[in-house]
């Protein structure tokens, strides 16, 4: 059975910091990702904070868009009972992540090919060997390391793969409770112009890849959904192969809200990355 909680989900826009990119030549961005159950992870690059609206969207659910926006809320009954046993995710989950994105898309096939767990504790991270909430404006994929991960991932397949539309959808979630701390904001892609996606090379023991890092823009639009409950799902687009004016990048970060309680349930989530093919 989900777990509800029974704090308003009605709570007000919120001020915040958020942390950007600067937008100046030559700034080169490095990124060294934290490993499951350590350290935070460490950057190079020049970085600023700028307090920006995010508004409470909940009245959006319901009329929101992945080729519009750029994201959804979903509601999603998992039959996972133990999100840090992978045996369940693999055999379970993934399945169930697909199965979503088929339906939400109409894409033709869809592949789960990572994910990650967070827990906003650090004694939980390291006993778990998750990582930590990420603070900092960013895109999963750029116009370059999209195609990459496919051609990464997908064998022979890949340039058949490529030769017709794609997208990677990420699914978000709580994997335990109601979301309480470090909810995640996401940027409107209408909002959001090709000039405020900064290039960042993204430095993991195992490949490196790339990412986008988001400038500041006055232009931008920000939402998060407060206290988001166990049965619900956030589908955030991260990269999709069509240019003819849908959304295809959608910026997205953790952030502190201002008004969490100090006896806040520290947040535990997955998010889910899954190639939709056409």
């Amino acid at each position: 059975m989900a777990e509800t909680s029974h704090k308003p989900l009605c709570r007000e826009d919120v001020q915040v910091e958020l942390d950007y990119a600067v937008a100046s030549e030559g700034n080169r961005i490095i990124l060294r990702p934290s490993e499951p159950g350590g350290q935070n992870g460490t950057r190079d690059g020049q970085f600023e904070k700028k307090k920006v609206r995010i508004a409470n969207g909940r009245s959006l659910i319901g009329s929101l868009s992945l080729d519009i926006q750029g994201f959804e809320i979903k509601t999603q009954k998992t039959a996972v009972s133990d999100f840090y046993d992978e045996d369940q995710i693999l055999m379970i989950y993934n399945q169930e992540c697909e199965n979503l994105v088929m339906e939400a898309t109409g894409c033709s096939r869809a592949v789960v090919f990572d994910h990650t767990k967070r827990y906003d504790d650090p004694v939980q991270r390291k006993k778990r060997s998750v990582r930590e909430p990420v603070q900092g404006a960013h895109n999963d994929y750029t116009t370059e390391s999209g195609p990459q991960r496919v051609r990464d991932l997908m064998g022979s397949e890949a340039e058949t793969l490529l030769s017709k539309r794609f997208s990677i959808i990420n699914i978000w979630r709580s994997t335990k409770g109601p979301i309480e701390t470090m909810p995640l904001a996401i940027c409107d892609a209408r909002s959001v112009i090709l000039a405020d996606l900064i290039t960042a090379e993204r430095q993991a023991v195992d490949r490196t890849g790339y990412t986008f890092r988001l400038a500041h823009n006055t232009s931008h639009s920000w939402v998060y959904f407060p206290f988001m409950q166990f049965d619900e799902v956030m589908l955030i687009k991260s990269y999709d192969s069509k240019e003819d004016g849908v959304a295809r990048f959608t910026p997205h970060t953790a952030f502190v809200d201002p008004s969490t309680k100090p006896d806040a349930l520290p947040r535990q989530s997955i998010e889910s990355r899954i190639f939709a093919f056409f």
